[in-house]
């Protein structure tokens, strides 16, 4: 008899139209959410107002549309390796190295 209850239990809590697992969006991530389509001019879906991982997809989408011209610059640990790699070696840095990520990465690995 229990096997027809969890049966019947599990088809329920499967059916598509359940949303008991959906999380509510957070205070925080509207204020995001928000902010980004301030900036865009985007309207935020509503299916993702009301869904917490909908929102978060939409969020994450969001994330390359918006490249800021300083993400190719080096870390500042990165920077600050280089950095003591040159005074112990006695090398400077190239400054075209401070602009690119990738460039002071190679500098690294040859003067390690």
């Amino acid at each position: 008899m229990s096997l027809m209850v969890n049966a019947a239990r599990d088809t329920w809590f499967n059916e598509p139209g359940n949303d008991y697992h959906l999380l509510p969006v957070t205070d925080r991530q509207m204020q995001f959410a928000t902010a980004i389509a301030a900036r865009a001019a985007l309207e935020i879906p509503p299916e993702a107002r009301r869904d917490r991982r909908r929102m978060s997809e939409w969020i994450s989408a969001d994330q390359g549309r918006g490249a800021s011209p300083f993400d190719n610059y080096p870390s500042g640990k990165q920077v600050s390796f280089a950095e003591r790699l040159s005074r112990q070696k006695r090398r400077p840095i190239p400054h075209e190295c401070f602009r690119d990520k990738s460039l002071m990465s190679n500098w690294i690995d040859r003067n390690r």
